[in-house]
C-alpha cells in the first residue's frame, strides 16, 4: 500500500513508526506545513526512499491531489486537526484516492440551544456525501483512531458476540497519566482537546435521537483495568454519532465520558472565560492570529512530553444488556502503558495508543480483509480481524465481565 499521509506531528510520527513494523506498506510520503518537522520524523525512519517528505498546505487541495498523483496513493491520511478534514477529504475524492481520518469532520452548536439540540454534527458533513464516494467506488473510513476506531470495532464484537438485546453502549476512558515538571499537560492534540472538551457534549437515546448538554456534565466515577476508580464526564465525541448509524438490539443510549481531572477541566474553564479556546482570529500588534493557535504554540507539545510521562492510559467500551435472559455488563478495553510504549515506539501512550488502530485498519483494507465503498465507520466491517491482530501490534485488549446475573450464572 502506498500512503500519502498529511500531517506529521505526535500521531503521525507514530502512524509511520508503527507502520514500518509492517509488511503492507510500500510508501508512506510525510507531507506536513512544517516541512523541518517531516524531515525531522523521515530521519528518525532512517528510510528516505519509503519515507519522502512533502510540504502541503492542508487547506489547499490541489497541492493534495497532485501529491496523489505523483505518489500514485492508494489512501490519503489525515493526521491534521480536524479543522483541516472538509479540505483533505474533499481532495481525496477529486484525485479519486480513499480516505482515512481519526476525527470526523467539525460540529455547530445549535445557535439557540446549543446545551439541548445538536445542530451540525460531527461528520454530517462526510455523510452527507457518501453517495457520492459509493457511486466512485471509493472508501472514506472515518474515526479510525483509538477513540472513535478501536472503541468503536468493540461496540460491533460486543453486538454481534456478547449481547442478545443491548441497553447502553459507552464509551470510557482515564488514565494515571503524570508528567514531569507539569500540573496539567495535554497528553494529545491541543487543538482537538480544547474542540471536543469545551463543545456541547451529544448524547444518544432510542426516543430522543441526538441531543446536547452542558460540558463536564453527567460525572460519575468508573473503575478503569489497571488505574483504578477515576471521576468521569460527557464529553463531545464521534462515536456517539457513529454507534447509533451501524448497531441495534434494541440499543437505547450511546454515551462518551472522558476522566480528565479537576485540574484539567479548571484549565479548560479559564481558556474559555479568557477567550484563549477561541479560534476566531484579533489582531495583536497589526497581526491576525487565533487565540487557540497560540495556545497550541506555546504549551507543551504533546508530541515531545513522553520521555517526562509515567503511567498508563486506558481506552474502552463499556456495554449493558442481556444475555441468554440474564443482565450482562462488560468492558472491553486496552491499556496502554507509556514507558512500553516509548520503548517499542519512541511515542507516549497517548499518541501510540491512537496510532496503531489507523495502521492496523489499513493493514485490513491493503489486504482486502475490510472492502467498502462510501463513506463508513469502523462499526461497518467484521471486528475480528481487528481484534486478532491487535496483540501482533503491542496493544492487546482484555475483557472485563462486571459483576452481573450473567456473571454469576457463568461462574457457577
Amino acid at each position: 500500500m502506498k500512503v500519502l499521509l498529511i500531517g506529521v506531528g505526535g500521531v503521525g510520527e507514530a502512524i509511520a513508526s508503527i507502520a514500518d513494523k509492517r509488511d503492507f506498506l510500500e510508501l508512506m510520503v510525510l507531507a506536513d506545513y512544517n516541512l523541518d518537522r517531516a524531515k525531522e520524523v523521515q530521519a528518525k525512519l532512517g528510510n528516505p526512499e519509503k519515507y519522502p517528505v512533502e510540504q502541503v498546505d492542508a487547506r489547499d487541495g490541489k497541492q493534495i491531489q497532485q501529491l496523489v498523483k505523483k505518489y500514485g496513493a492508494d489512501i490519503v491520511v489525515n493526521g491534521c486537526e480536524p479543522a483541516f478534514n472538509e479540505s483533505i477529504f474533499d481532495a481525496a475524492y477529486e484525485a479519486g484516492c480513499n480516505y482515512m481520518d481519526m476525527a470526523m469532520t467539525l460540529s455547530h452548536p445549535h445557535p439557540e440551544a446549543p446545551y439541548e439540540k445538536s445542530h451540525i454534527k460531527l461528520g454530517d458533513y462526510q455523510f452527507d456525501r457518501a453517495q457520492k464516494w459509493e457511486e466512485k467506488g471509493l472508501l472514506a473510513l472515518v474515526g479510525s483512531g483509538v477513540e472513535p476506531g478501536m472503541a468503536d470495532v468493540f461496540a460491533r464484537y460486543a453486538h454481534d458476540h456478547l449481547f442478545d438485546e443491548i441497553d447502553e453502549i459507552g464509551i470510557r476512558d482515564g488514565n494515571n497519566l503524570q508528567v514531569e515538571g507539569y500540573t496539567v499537560p495535554f497528553g494529545f492534540s491541543i487543538w482537538t482537546t480544547i474542540e471536543e472538551c469545551l463543545n456541547p457534549p451529544v448524547i444518544w437515546e432510542r426516543d430522543k435521537g441526538w441531543y446536547t448538554t452542558e460540558p463536564f456534565s453527567g460525572e460519575e466515577v468508573f473503575d478503569l483495568p489497571e488505574v483504578g476508580p477515576v471521576e468521569m464526564v460527557n464529553v463531545e465525541h464521534e462515536e456517539v454519532l457513529l454507534v447509533p448509524r451501524y448497531l441495534d438490539k434494541g440499543l437505547k443510549r450511546v454515551t462518551f465520558k472522558f476522566g480528565l481531572g479537576r485540574d484539567f477541566i479548571t484549565m479548560l474553564k479559564n481558556l474559555q472565560e479568557l477567550g484563549l479556546a477561541s479560534t476566531e482570529k484579533v489582531k495583536v500588534n497589526g497581526v491576525e492570529v487565533s487565540p487557540r493557535d497560540v495556545v497550541a504554540a506555546t504549551a507543551p507539545n504533546p508530541a515531545y512530553i513522553g520521555p517526562k510521562m509515567t503511567g498508563k492510559t486506558v481506552a474502552g467500551t463499556w456495554v449493558t444488556g442481556r444475555k441468554d435472559g440474564l443482565d450482562r455488563e462488560i468492558y472491553l478495553y486496552q491499556v496502554a502503558d507509556n514507558q512500553e510504549c516509548m520503548k517499542i515506539y519512541g511515542s507516549q501512550a497517548v499518541v501510540a495508543q491512537t496510532a496503531f488502530p489507523p495502521v492496523l485498519m489499513m493493514e485490513l483494507v491493503a489486504k482486502g480483509q475490510w472492502k467498502a465503498t462510501g463513506v463508513q465507520g469502523p462499526e461497518f466491517f467484521p471486528p475480528e480481524p481487528f481484534m486478532e491482530l491487535m496483540a501482533a501490534y503491542d496493544f492487546p485488549y482484555g475483557l472485563q465481565e462486571r459483576d452481573s446475573a450473567y456473571k454469576a450464572a457463568t461462574k457457577s
